[in-house]
């Protein structure tokens, strides 16, 4: 978006813009003009048609209902995924199982959570997207009251890994509702917003275990896990909007959209690889951070109780939230810089520019600090705290920016790009989750978290390429698919001459 001193008019200059960014070399092409609107400082273009995007069809208040009802399905998602770890003592006690085992388990559900794109959208693009979520919810109320019921550790893992199934997919559908009804000028807020939901659940989550396991038995977890699923149910059916594209009607079409190709083609980008690989690194180092906390803060500091570990998690919360919400709003702040550095073009890699500072100084930095501290055991407890806040705002404000660029960079395919972004963080999730412990017994903690320094640094690096050569590696791929097509074409004229 860019500030013009005077209201313009559709005109010859304005059209020129509207087409570069557009990538139209005819401008007589183009079939939607700028929409210009005023802010009170003066008159904004932003070249996004009506046509694609709902955004006019609500009102604000309209879309700020929705917004919330989205980032409450993914909190309830998230904080199922987490709530149980500082329960693990008291699960593997009632079960007869070691503490690494039920830590461990829950690598079950975040891979779940990572395949879950690949049900769930097939279902979507056959009974449509309202009806497919609101039935993912319903499964997830069923898995949480057998996980509540569970009368022994399989049925307890096989309860979760089922309702992981579900999680994942409320977050995909979230980010593609919201990418219909928000304009990208403010896309990334709302999507910050909507990740803020992420957030609070992966915070919030073992810190309400903590309290709920020093005062009640460990089910009622679940118990209030059913709850929250089902007040979301309830929102979703009076408030989340329908897809508005039609559904497929042959039974061929139908099959097809079962195939996990339409999701794995997509990763011969290297820009969308990329950014699906740095994601799921910095997924891994944060599943790393919430996994151990219990095992390796009681022991240094002589506590005994879980709720003192439970509540240490409330400064990585605080820190997500923080974190997700200023992220969305700088990856935001970003995209307008630099569509006016460009006179008026935007590309979609412009907003991965808002997290290198996070990637490359604040994340590693801070989780080294955390690390060290703990390890060599100065600073009390205030300087891990401070340190792991100061982690997660990192993590958050990198990873940010990410997850708008999967809704963007292919607008048609945003569902299966954000489908495979998904299943690399969830599988890598899972990775962090299931050796973090043990690492930590292996390494110590100061080593593992320089360890996972490196890894953030990598997944920075691989951001790095995507801001700088993006549109390059895009160009390429379409270059040598289509070189590949119109191989055939000739090998298919050649044999009709026969």
């Amino acid at each position: 978006m860019g500030i013009i001193p005077e209201k313009p008019t559709p005109s010859l200059q304005v059209r020129r813009l509207s087409a570069l960014f557009y990538g139209e070399d005819d401008i007589e092409t183009l079939t939607a003009l700028p929409q210009i609107t005023s802010n009170g400082d003066g008159w904004c273009f932003s070249y996004y048609p009506d046509d694609d995007s709902l955004s006019d069809r609500y009102p604000m208040w309209r879309k700020a209902l929705i917004l919330f009802v989205t980032s409450w399905m993914t909190l309830a998602a998230t904080f199922s995924s987490t709530c149980i770890f500082p329960a693990s003592p008291e699960i593997s006690k009632d079960f007869g199982v070691s503490v690494e085992v039920v830590s461990s388990s829950n690598a079950g559900t975040l891979i779940a959570m990572g395949l879950s794109p690949f049900i769930w959208g097939p279902l979507t693009s056959v009974f449509g997207r309202k009806s497919a979520y609101n039935l993912a919810i319903s499964i997830s109320i069923i898995c949480s009251t057998g996980a509540a019921l569970s009368k022994n550790f399989v049925t307890l893992i096989a309860m979760q890994t089922i309702g992981g199934f579900e999680a994942s997919w409320f977050m995909i559908c979230g980010q593609a509702v919201l990418a219909d009804i928000f304009r990208p000028e403010t896309r990334g807020t709302a999507i910050g917003f909507f990740m803020a939901g992420t957030a609070v659940g992966r915070g919030l989550g073992p810190c309400i275990g903590g309290i709920i396991v020093t005062y009640a038995p460990w089910r009622v977890i679940f118990w209030l896990q059913v709850f929250m699923t089902g007040f979301g149910l309830i929102l979703s059916l009076l408030f989340v909007p329908p897809e508005d594209r039609p559904l497929p009607q042959v039974v061929r079409s139908t099959a097809a959209q079962f195939s996990p190709m339409r999701v794995i083609e997509l990763l011969i980008y290297p820009n969308i690889l990329f950014t699906d690989i740095s994601y799921g690194l910095l997924s891994w180092v944060m599943y790393t951070i919430l996994a151990s906390p219990r095992s390796i803060i009681n022991p240094r500091f002589g506590l005994t109780s879980p709720l003192v570990s439970g509540l240490f998690y409330i400064a990585p919360g605080i820190g997500l939230v923080v974190g997700t919400t200023f992220g969305g709003k700088w990856a935001d702040i970003t995209v307008c810089r630099y569509i006016i550095k460009r006179n008026g073009k935007r590309i979609p890699q412009d907003r991965l520019n808002s997290g290198i500072l996070s990637f490359f100084v604040v994340a590693p930095f801070s989780i080294i600090l955390y690390g060290w501290s703990l390890q060599e055991r100065f600073g009390g407890l205030a300087l891990p705290s401070i340190a792991i806040f100061f982690t997660s705002i990192g993590l958050m404000v990198g990873s940010s920016s990410l997850n708008t660029y999967c809704t963007e960079v292919m607008p048609n395919k945003r569902t299966e790009v954000m489908a495979g972004k998904y299943f690399i963080q969830y599988t890598l999730s899972a990775a962090g989750n299931a050796t973090a412990l043990p690492l930590i017994n292996l390494t110590g903690v100061g080593v593992s978290c320089t360890l996972e320094a490196v890894i953030i640094i990598i997944g920075g690096l691989l951001i790095f390429a995507t801001t700088r050569r993006g549109s390059h590696m895009q160009d390429w791929v379409e270059r040598i698919k289509e070189g590949n097509v119109n191989q055939d074409l000739k090998v298919s004229e050649k044999m009709g001459k026969y």
